[in-house]
């Protein structure tokens, strides 16, 4: 009797090929009588915007739906690929594993801080000059100022700052001492806020609610003698709360279309927290929280590593201005705001299904509308989920 094998259970086809050979090769071998019948080509469905396939339609519609891909979001000037964020943008180019083809080009014609890509080296070394900025020269500011001297200068800088790019624009910065018993409570003790033309319009100290128990010296360089005569806190929030609503009420600066000023800054929440202030969320242009200046994880980068990156200089080498992380945060959103971007209009036919508590555009539409749109058709009718600073510009490029 033949014995049977060792690891029928584990690997039977090793056995079942000892034992029919014959029967396989048959099997492998083609028959030109009988031909086998081609493969159908399998048809993909290719995002338009980052370039992933799908094997149905309703998986790419799926896709478009929750990506929020739209020509607001940074995109690779090479191979026009959208990414989430300029640092993906930075890392397809020139990270640790780039596009090959794209970090060639980018390498010879690249600018390495707004990431376009140019024809000839002359028209990028002239980019270049321009879009590498100085930094900033800090004014000889008064250690306080009256509030008088402030209704001057901010009636002298709302005629400036009408500019034809849109809202008025002003840019804050606080600068925090240490309170509480271990000295790690952050309280405002320093207010700068500079208009758009980078003049200042208000800046004083301000006296803490509770003691100081820690001045921070190194990096604020604020010492009790600059506290002593500071107005109190609530004085200086009240004066900040009637340059930013500009003569309005608050309730209705909530509203769009308002008279309020866009206020600028970086991490404008704790700003704000520190001075108990409640601002409009719509009229608040925070670089820490602007998605396109977000890590690729939505982790918010230091005004510092923004200001080298994007301007190209260093700032908060020593001890921290208000005034340098003003114009630093100005800069910044100015260059965004700078970028032109096609802007996507519902059909008027659709306009009438437009729900308020809805932000995504692919509600307009019935899924039969979707799947017969072309992946190209889908990208444009695509909104962001954030709002695009470049809208904040008086004539909006429009498709």
């Amino acid at each position: 009797m033949e014995p049977a094998p060792k690891c029928l259970c584990r690997d039977p086809d090793s056995y079942y090929l000892q034992r029919s050979p014959m029967i396989i090769s048959m099997d492998l071998q083609p028959n030109p009588i009988d031909p086998q019948p081609e493969r159908s080509r399998i048809v993909r469905h290719k995002c338009s915007a980052c370039y992933k396939q799908y094997k149905k339609k309703e998986h790419l519609v799926e896709h478009m739906r929750v990506s929020y891909h739209s020509f607001h979001q940074p995109k690779c000037d090479v191979c026009k690929k959208h990414c989430i964020s300029f640092e993906s943008v930075r890392e397809h180019l020139k990270g640790p594993l780039p596009k090959e083809s794209c970090a060639k080009t980018f390498s010879s014609l690249g600018c390495d801080l707004c990431l376009k890509v140019f024809d000839d080296t002359d028209v990028l070394s002239a980019h270049e000059s321009s879009c590498r900025l100085d930094p900033a020269i800090i004014p000889e500011i008064p250690a306080m100022l009256s509030l008088e001297t402030c209704d001057m200068e901010v009636s002298s800088s709302t005629v400036a700052d009408a500019n034809e790019q849109g809202p008025e624009v002003v840019a804050l910065d606080c600068e925090m001492v240490g309170g509480g018993s271990d000295g790690t409570l952050d309280l405002c003790a320093r207010v700068c806020l500079i208009g758009e033309n980078e003049n200042v319009i208000f800046h004083s100290y301000c006296k803490p609610l509770i003691p100081v128990t820690n001045y921070r010296y190194e990096i604020t360089g604020i010492t009790e003698e600059n506290l002593i005569n500071a107005p109190p806190l609530k004085q200086v929030r009240s004066r900040i709360e009637e340059i930013l609503y500009n003569g309005e009420t608050p309730w209705r600066a909530r509203i769009l279309g308002g008279r309020g000023r866009i206020l600028v800054g970086h991490d404008l929440e704790h700003d704000l927290w520190c001075l108990d202030m409640y601002y409009p969320s719509h009229l608040i242009r925070d670089t820490a929280q602007y998605r396109p200046l977000m890590r690729t994880n939505l982790i918010p980068h230091s005004l510092k590593y923004l200001t080298k990156t994007y301007l190209g200089y260093e700032i908060q080498t020593g001890i921290h201005h208000p005034y340098e992380d003003c114009v630093a945060a100005l800069r910044i959103y100015k260059k965004m705001r700078s970028l032109s971007h096609p802007n996507f209009s519902l059909p008027n036919h659709r306009k009438d299904f437009l729900d308020a508590n809805s932000s995504n555009s692919f509600d307009f539409l019935t899924k039969r509308e979707l799947m017969n749109l072309s992946p190209d058709a889908l990208l444009e009718m695509s909104l962001p989920n954030y709002k695009c600073w470049c809208l904040d510009a008086k004539n909006p490029m429009n498709s």
